[in-house]
Formats: C-alpha cells, sequence, structure tokens
C-alpha cells in the first residue's frame, strides 16, 4: 500500500495589541499612507513583552491539535520555522515541545524565514511517506520579529506583525502531499536581516548601540525576486506533480504585498480570487503568514476535500519554496 502525507487540521494565534496604520502614521507620516497602498496592510497585532516566539507557537499548536481531535503525547514530531527565535540556541521546536507537553516528539527549526512552512510542510511530508512508526507531524510557522526591532524608530516596522499558524499532516492511503519545490539565492543574503548577535560579529556593546543586533533593511530586493520567482515555483509545482496550473483551487503566497499577489495571478493566468489573503487584517507575519492565511481560507470554508492547494513562500536570504496538496 502506497503511504501519503495528508494535512488533517490547522490553527492559528493572533495576539490581542494592536497597533493600527493610524497609530502607525503618527510616528511615520505620509509613509504610511504609501505602504499601505502598495502592500494592503491595514493594522498588526504584537504579542506582550514577556512572550517569545514559542508562546505563540504553543498557542497555534494548541488549536491544530484540538482541530484534529488529538492531544500533545499524539504528536510524533514538531517542525518549528521560524527567524525570530527564542534563543539562538536551543532551538525554539524544543521550547514549544515542553510548553506543549508534546512529550513523545522530537524537533527541530527550519530557518528559511517566510519559505519556512511550504519547507517544512515538504519535510514533513517526505518523512511520513518513508517511515511507517511516524504518525502526526506538527508543522507551525511562527513570528515575532517585532521584539527584535527598533519598532519605535525605524519604519520599516510598519511590516511586522506578529503571529503564529500550524497544520497537522498524517499518513494516508490517498494521496495528499503532491510535489514540491525549492530555491535560494544567497547573493542577496546581505540586504535584509539582523547581523550582529552570530558568528560574523558577536553581540558587543558597540553593535547593540549601532542597533546591528536589531533586524535590518540594508538594501531593498528587486521586485523580479517576487515577481518573478513566485510564478517560476508555481510552474516548478505543476511540473513536479504532473497538473496544469489551472488545476490549482487555492494558493497561499507570502504575506507581504497584495499587488504583488495581483501581478503573480496574472502572469500565471489565475483568478485572483483564487490567492487568499490576510495582511490587510493581520499584518506581515514573516515566517507565520502562508499557515495564518490558510488556517484563514479553511476557517472562512474556501478550502474543500479534493482540492489542491498550493503554497508558495519567499524570504530573505534568499530562500523561496513550494508545496502542493490534495485536501481530503
Amino acid at each position: 500500500m502506497n503511504r501519503y502525507a495528508t494535512i488533517i487540521s490547522t490553527g492559528a494565534y493572533l495576539p490581542e495589541i494592536e497597533r493600527s496604520n493610524t497609530v502607525m502614521a503618527e510616528r511615520f507620516g505620509e509613509v504610511v499612507e504609501k505602504f499601505e497602498a502598495s502592500s494592503g496592510i491595514k493594522t498588526r497585532f504584537y504579542a506582550p513583552d514577556n512572550w517569545a516566539t514559542s508562546d505563540l507557537a504553543v498557542e497555534a499548536g494548541k488549536k491544530a491539535i484540538a482541530n484534529a481531535g488529538l492531544k500533545p503525547e499524539d504528536i510524533d514530531l514538531i517542525v518549528l520555522g521560524t527567524d525570530s527565535p527564542d534563543y539562538i540556541t536551543p532551538a525554539t521546536s524544543v521550547v514549544t515541545q515542553h510548553k506543549l507537553g508534546a512529550k513523545n516528539a522530537g524537533t527541530f527549526d527550519v530557518g528559511c524565514a517566510c519559505a519556512s512552512f511550504p519547507t517544512g510542510l515538504n519535510i514533513a511530508a517526505g518523512l511520513i511517506a518513508s517511515n511507517p512508526h511516524m504518525k502526526y507531524v506538527l508543522v507551525i510557522g511562527a513570528y515575532m520579529m517585532h521584539k527584535l526591532s527598533d519598532w519605535e524608530n525605524d519604519v520599516m516596522s510598519f511590516f511586522y506583525g506578529d503571529g503564529a499558524g500550524a497544520a497537522i499532516l498524517t499518513a494516508s492511503d490517498k494521496p495528499g502531499f503532491v510535489s514540491s519545490t525549492f530555491f535560494a539565492d544567497g547573493a542577496y543574503h546581505k540586504h535584509w536581516g539582523i547581523y550582529s548577535g552570530g558568528t560574523y560579529e558577536p553581540a558587543t556593546e558597540e553593535s547593540v548601540k549601532a542597533g546591528r543586533t536589531k533586524v535590518k533593511l540594508v538594501t531593498p530586493f528587486p521586485p523580479e525576486v517576487n515577481h518573478e520567482g513566485w510564478p517560476a515555483r508555481m510552474r516548478e509545482l505543476a511540473k513536479n506533480g504532473n497538473f496544469d496550473l489551472k488545476e490549482i483551487d487555492l494558493v497561499i503566497y507570502t504575506q507581504v504585498r497584495l499587488k504583488s499577489i495581483k501581478l503573480v495571478q496574472e502572469t500565471l493566468g489565475l483568478p485572483f480570487e483564487k490567492a487568499h489573503y490576510v495582511m490587510d487584517r493581520f499584518g506581515y507575519t514573516g515566517s507565520a503568514c502562508l499557515p495564518m492565511a490558510f488556517n484563514d481560507a479553511v476557517e472562512q470554508g474556501k478550502v474543500h476535500s479534493g482540492d489542491l492547494v498550493a503554497f508558495v513562500g519567499s524570504g530573505v536570504g534568499y530562500n523561496q519554496a513550494g508545496s502542493a496538496f490534495i485536501m481530503q
């Protein structure tokens, strides 16, 4: 019997502290209106100051576990994607496992920024397909970048919202996972990131004062990274999965710029209505944005049994990844 991986539940968590564009404009002025027109972002939400990324991940994980009718101890593996970890080491997935009470789960982190969730889905699908002992894998994307930014003074904090999303995969005798794709171009690794605090430049008093331990956009990415990269990843998913793009029922892209999603769908000849988006209500939630958008689509009744759903994520570095599933 063939063994496939399928998605059986989702969950998400959005914290309660709202920072709207109106509040942002009081601090940063007219540029906020310009950013809103381009991105579609109208607000964002922050976790309490005493929370860490793992706390967001736990809340999303709890909901996915409950929606699957499972208990934390049923989970065999936790794959957690984030680029705003609790610590440099140990892994945030380990902390999440402990806080969840998922005592039987192994864990590891994926650090591909916004590409982390489709990367995690692909890894989980492969592990389930090739390991008969593995039954339930929890894939989480979590993001708390506002806490690693100079959110009161850096206008790029317009984009950063906190949140987490999750999905549980299990084994099935019917196809769920269809195809994957990966791409990267490390020539862009110095464009956007946190550049002090690791081995390249350990944190010092001087680097902290200079703001190098905070996330910074150093050089903007050219639009082609997403406007050409996302269509390329979608076409690769279709080729690798032997399906036609027009068969896709729903697609979830990185939730950073609404105009990019519209342009990419037009490039692919797909209706804009097939691309679900949440950045207008949630802000840009980075590593969490794809699972949060997917969970929102599920809650709105946009995902049905038999639907072909594609995920395409694009993160700093840069990494890109795609994953395609048939829903059961």
